[in-house]
């Protein structure tokens, strides 16, 4: 354990009796008395300290009066010395003395722990931080002896002496307090036992299970053994997988199909806290890590709120813990608004937000809620915080009395008396603060994690009946579950409906459309009634969007982000949208999760662009480019991921690697929410014929394969979809030249071959990803094209003619399509263009392009600005 204090840890102004803040009274000041007059070269303060312990702990008078010559000289020092002191004594114990030796640690840390505590020299996370410092190096210590053992009998094949050092495989998960570094005074320890399957042979298993089973059980008889020397910790082994039929240790395999497969939501919640603390720490991490996606789920995960009140009934219900609220007897841990409400409260909101954001996956209780404030998950950390911590102390006060695994107030007027005198405190203060905390985390949790009442239906007309009847029938509407949480939101979404849409009846038909189509409801459903804002976003795409709310039902984890923080904020541009998701595809761990990862993130900022138009926080220009922000971001990120897979086989990319270069939308910044990407692929083999990977090849045939690598990766039908339709025709040749274009070939082309309408495609292109040299030469060469002197008559000729072959193709299905037809948006463009390649603007927006005509295509100043807007 390592001390706050920068001073000298055996110097006297840092040994106890120099950092005394307070001590406790004596309820029986004639024992503490008695105990204090054995040290009598000590100053006064320390002999009050000594005596209000005594005299209100009858088993901490104990260990004083058993150990007294040890106690003088550790009252000398710094409590901090003293415990690395003892820490390290147990490091050397061996064989036959660890027992013992365990036993007089614990013996002797409880009582420098109780005291530090008492006198208010160590603070709380001190004080647990000490005790688990204490269980880590005896379960440590306990594999190593005991694996040791097993490897001398020759039970453990193929291992050495030299491998119970790292607990030969076998590793010990602290759950629960000790995995958050949080033990109480007199905690039982929760270990998950495992060994790692992987460093044994088939023919080896049986035999390496059963060796370490027998190391298990004697870690449990080696630290719970209550001997004349007392016990080191009571160890429970029951937070495993099925524990009923399963081995005290198991193999990390087995644990992992079964957490896969069967692993509930407590489970879960478990696992937060839970840390490698003895044996194989680097194999227990790496367990750990595999578990992961089972403890935090990539989407928010409001469903476990309901999950965990169920359980907090449970425990109630087989605790008898029901009723109302009566100091005597409640129970400070399990009982309304004790200990364990406030760590279920804090863990049900990690698992519900932890798979999104990483810095929430937090073992400790306090940090954890200080991290869930940060990012907005709670107002209530100040209050919880401070009243857990109050909580603990009382908790510590009632053990430390018989050293007893207690959890329950005192139900006599004595017990209290006991009680007040270690806290120092009056009887009537003690118990108004006990009181006022439990009223306080009960109102708190109970607001969370009890659902809300169902108001009244609203009225609605026969025809709206018929719609809102048929949704039982529907598949996300099909579970009990998701039933119950639905029917307390039906009367809800039906009342804002007719408050908030301009037309209520057709409303309701889009919503209908978005529950029809959605798979399941439990997990949504229980978002909505966390969140109850999501409802008036439903509402609102229903009334205005139904192209929306059908994306919304296909893609309905893309809600997680409105809660998630920061969904309305001001659009961060497209070099940031690239570092977010550059950062998402890092954490996933290998090609298909990343290509999964992209999907997902690509779902949440599409229909975040949606929203923010749907809300009017963007004109149709912006969401335009927001739109194209979000596609170049993908291909950016994406585009090195595909190269290092594929360079995984064929090498590193010949020459100088390739280029993206966006056309037609994506290059303007002008997509729309369902547009393709028109994308040319241009490398440079820089005189480089041949790949150097494990299986070579030529570089036309690399980079041909590596654009299909690509394209495929855009547009793979996956779980959440497809990212983009990828069309590559407006490259050289079209459809029947190679996929990808040598540097030497595409500038040639468009000087030698190119038609006009190929230049004015030029006019709109963008370089998104890939050789930045590469992508600079290509807008170097683009811009040098565009500038070039030009035969105004013959361009605005083959315009008119690519207008009248566009306007045969493209026939506007209604008078309402705003892109197809004579006067629409591809006029616009389509003029805008010419006037781009006619004076030689670079510019690619199609504004830019009518307004910084320069009066080449004949208009006047008010028919430019007229066209632009």
């Amino acid at each position: 354990m390592d001390s706050k204090r920068d001073d000298d840890q055996s110097g006297p102004l840092s040994c106890l009796s120099a950092r005394i803040k307070r001590v406790p009274r004596a309820f029986d000041p004639e024992r503490g008395a008695e105990t204090a007059a054995r040290f009598t070269a000590h100053p006064p303060e320390v002999r009050a300290l000594l005596a209000g312990t005594a005299g209100s702990s009858p088993y901490l008078k104990g260990l004083i009066e058993r150990d007294p010559t040890w106690l003088d000289d550790a009252l000398s020092v710094s409590p901090e010395a003293q415990l690395e002191t003892e820490l390290c004594a147990l490091a050397a114990l061996d064989g036959p003395e660890l027992a013992a030796g365990l036993r007089l640690a614990k013996r002797r840390i409880a009582l420098l722990v109780a005291l530090a505590d008492l006198a208010g020299v160590w603070d709380l996370a001190e004080v647990t931080g000490a005790l688990t410092a204490l269980a880590d190096i005896a379960v440590h210590r306990g594999i190593q002896f005991l694996v040791g053992r097993e490897i001398a009998r020759g039970k453990l094949p193929g291992l050495t002496p030299e491998d119970a050092e790292s607990g030969g495989g076998m590793v010990a998960i602290a759950m629960g307090k000790m995995g958050a570094h949080e033990l109480n005074y007199s905690s039982d320890i929760d270990l998950i036992c495992l060994f790692d399957e992987s460093r044994f042979e088939r023919s080896e298993y049986q035999d390496a299970r059963a060796a370490f089973v027998r190391a298990t059980r004697g870690l449990t008889t080696l630290l719970s053994d209550n001997t004349q020397d007392g016990y080191v910790f009571r160890t429970d082994l029951r937070l495993r997988p099925d524990p009923a039929v399963t081995p005290v240790c198991l193999a990390m395999e087995a644990a992992e199909r079964y957490y896969e497969s069967l692993g509930r939501t407590w489970e879960r919640a478990a696992y937060i806290k839970a840390r490698p603390a003895g044996g194989d720490i680097e194999a227990g991490s790496a367990f750990l890590a595999r578990l992961e996606p089972f403890v935090f789920r990539r989407h928010l995960d409001f469903a476990a709120i309901r999950d965990a009140h169920d359980m907090r009934l449970r425990i109630r219900e087989h605790k008898s813990l029901g009723g109302s609220l009566k100091l005597e007897g409640h129970d400070l841990k399990l009982g309304s608004g004790g200990i364990r409400e406030i760590e279920f409260y804090t863990q049900t909101r990690q698992i519900i937000a932890g798979g999104r954001d990483a810095s929430l996956r937090i073992r400790g209780t306090v940090e954890a809620l200080r991290a869930l404030e940060d990012k907005g998950w709670t107002e209530d950390a100040d209050t919880l915080i401070e009243t857990y911590r109050h909580h603990r102390t009382v908790e510590h006060r009632l053990q430390m009395t018989h050293d007893q695994r207690t959890h329950r107030l005192p139900a006599s007027p004595e017990g209290f008396a006991r009680l007040a005198a270690l806290m120092d405190m009056e009887i009537n203060d003690l118990q108004r603060d006990i009181r006022s905390g439990l009223e306080l985390v009960s109102r708190v949790t109970e607001g969370f994690f009890r659902p809300g009442e169902a108001r009244e239906t609203p009225k609605v007309a026969d025809a709206q009946r018929e719609i809102v009847q048929r949704w039982r029938s529907y598949p996300a509407l099909r579970s009990a579950r998701a039933n119950e949480i639905f029917g307390r939101l039906e009367p809800e979404i039906l009342q804002r409906l007719n408050e908030r849409a301009a037309r209520p009846e057709e409303a309701l038909v889009h919503l209908d459309g978005f529950l029809g189509g959605l798979p399941a409801g439990v997990q949504l459903f229980s978002m909505f009634e966390a969140n109850p804002q999501l409802i008036d976003l439903i509402v609102d795409i229903a009334a205005t969007s139904p192209a929306l709310a059908r994306y919304l039902s296909r893609h309905s984890s893309v809600l997680d982000a409105v809660i998630g923080g920061g969904f309305f904020a001001e659009w961060r541009g497209v070099t940031a949208l690239t570092q977010d998701l550059d950062v998402t595809l890092v954490q996933a761990p290998d090609y298909e999760a990343r290509l999964l990862a992209a999907r997902h993130w690509r779902n949440e900022w599409h229909f975040r662009t949606g929203v923010h138009h749907l809300r009017g926080l963007s004109d149709g220009a912006q969401a335009g480019q927001h739109y194209a922000h979000v596609a170049e971001a993908v291909v950016a990120a994406l585009y090195p991921v595909v190269v290092a897979e594929f360079a995984q086989k064929h090498g590193d990319p010949p020459g100088r690697g390739a280029m993206v270069l966006g056309m037609g939308s994506v290059g303007a910044e002008a997509l729309t929410a369902s547009s393709d990407l028109d994308l040319i692929m241009i490398y440079d083999p820089a005189g480089v014929e041949v790949s150097d990977g494990r299986r070579p090849l030529p570089a036309r045939t690399y980079y041909a394969r590596l654009t299909q690598a690509f394209v495929t990766a855009l547009t793979a039908p996956m779980g959440p979809g497809r990212l983009y339709d990828v069309d590559m025709r407006l490259r050289p040749s079209g459809r029947q030249g190679p996929v990808a274009t040598s540097l030497a070939a595409f500038v040639a082309y468009q000087r030698e071959e190119a038609w006009t309408w190929e230049h004015l495609a030029l006019t709109r292109a963008r370089p998104l990803a890939g050789s930045p040299d590469l992508q600079g030469e290509v807008e170097d060469f683009r811009r040098t094209l565009i500038g070039e002197a030009r035969d105004a008559a013959k361009v605005l000729a083959d315009v008119a003619d690519m207008r009248s072959r566009l306007a045969d193709a493209r026939q506007a299905e209604s008078p309402w399509n705003p892109r197809d037809g004579a006067g629409r948006l591809q006029d616009i463009a389509l003029l805008a263009q010419a006037g781009a390649l006619l004076s030689g603007s670079a510019t690619r927006e199609v504004r830019d392009q009518i307004l910084g005509s320069d009066g080449v295509l004949g208009l006047t100043a008010s028919e430019a600005d007229m066209l632009a807007d």
